[in-house]
């Protein structure tokens, strides 16, 4: 289906344009089709056909027709089994917030009284210092709107403490990686759909490559700890979409525009108890390497041309599609492993020694990963979900995704 290109300033527009209430109604145009999520069915992935202009469901959360919708569900009091590390969730905001344990070892549930406290406090001095409008420096009102992060290793005399960093926090902020095994009423392929949603979203909204990925790591952490019903896994990518939006883009998308996409699925007041429940699993802690990060950083290093650059963007994207295999894999050996597929196919090279010497990663070490992604790159033209496919298609990206991947790669 044809989606709409919303700019950044535009959004406040948009979203007064399309509420139900709005100004004239007589004279008001037919609203545009929302970007609604399609059926989260394990049987029934519709393959969408952008080019035809393939509509969604209606529901966002109507997963299975042969199943009661969430609705349906009787609301009951999350409860916690330590063996199984999960919680239940289904609407009780209140009492889900009583009952997740307080455990210090575990990093995905890492929040207790003292901590959440403290960033309370935190959060009203940072009110007060806003409402002065003296710490705000003048130029954070015209930071250029870039679709890559900034290249925290470009200081070359810190560049090597920061990528140590970054590696140690990589390894603290993972996912876990047979989270799905134990989710009780979601599969991979209902989460394979809601990441190609998320990437929808992100292109109707002119999101930043990096809110998308930050948008799934939080909601595969979110999964490791809670267990969720098929009902509200739309509500939880919402919601992780959202954060990432607050925390990455200079001017986010107000909560209304993320009711709207949903088609009015879930309510304002569902998004936000959602994104407070998030808040709290994660222990606040959004700020986290990702994929993109180090991608961009391997790429900046060694100055490769723009081709090479945006196909490493496409397959280290796709990664973002499947739990298994690649949560098995560190960001920054997913990174590599781009670097290394696209820099073979546009250039028949792979890792060069710079890289090496840097990272501390060899061809070896990241051949296994490089592997995966080769298969993931092959596959990608037959998938059901295209919304990647369809992004790198652009002529913004040297529809890069239409170039024919290697059929084998000499790493014997």
């Amino acid at each position: 289906m044809s989606l709409n290109s919303f700019t950044n300033q535009e959004n406040i527009n948009a979203a007064a344009f399309y509420r139900r209430e709005a100004v004239l109604p007589q004279v008001a145009p037919k609203p545009q089709q929302r970007n609604v999520l399609g059926v989260l069915s394990e049987n029934d992935q519709h393959k969408r056909s952008f080019a035809q202009g393939a509509s969604y469901p209606k529901n966002g959360s109507d997963l299975d027709n042969t199943l009661p919708s969430a609705a349906n569900f009787p609301a009951c009091i999350p409860t916690y089994s330590s063996s199984a590390g999960f919680e239940i969730y289904v609407d009780d905001h209140e009492e889900s917030m009583k009952s997740i344990p307080s455990l210090k070892g575990d990093t995905h549930t890492r929040w207790y009284g003292d901590t959440f406290e403290m960033q309370h406090k935190d959060f009203n001095l940072f009110l007060e210092y806003s409402a002065a409008g003296s710490c705000m420096d003048a130029s954070m009102h015209s930071q250029p709107d870039c679709s890559a992060p900034a290249d925290l290793l470009a200081v070359v005399e810190y560049s090597g403490d920061i990528h140590q960093y970054l590696r140690e926090s990589e390894v603290r902020f993972r996912p876990k990686i047979s989270y799905m095994k134990k989710q009780p009423d979601i599969t991979n392929s209902m989460r394979i759909i809601l990441v190609d949603w998320l990437v929808e979203v992100g292109e109707e909204y002119k999101l930043h490559s990096e809110t998308l990925y930050l948008a799934v790591n939080y909601l595969d952490r979110f999964l490791s700890c809670m267990a969720v019903l098929r009902g509200k896994l739309q509500l939880v990518g919402t919601a992780a979409v959202l954060l990432a939006s607050k925390y990455e883009e200079i001017y986010p998308p107000e909560v209304d525009e993320f009711v709207y996409i949903t088609d009015d699925t879930y309510t304002k007041k569902q998004v936000l108890r959602m994104e407070h429940l998030l808040l709290k699993v994660l222990a606040f802690d959004l700020t986290v390497p990702t994929i993109n990060q180090f991608l961009n950083s391997f790429l900046k290093m060694t100055d490769v041309c723009s081709k090479t650059e945006n196909l490493a963007l496409y397959v280290a994207e796709l990664s973002l599609m499947e739990v298994d295999p690649f949560l098995k894999y560190l960001p920054s050996q997913i990174a590599a492993a781009a670097y290394c597929l696209a820099n073979y196919t546009i250039n028949r090279k792979f890792w060069p020694e710079s890289l090496t010497s840097f990272t501390g990663y060899t061809v070896v070490e990241v051949v296994p990963c490089l592997s995966d992604l080769h298969k993931m790159y092959l596959g990608a033209e037959s998938r059901p979900q295209q919304a990647i496919r369809e992004k790198y298609k652009s002529s913004k990206y040297l529809s890069v995704s239409l170039i024919t991947p290697p059929e084998v790669l000499p790493l014997q």
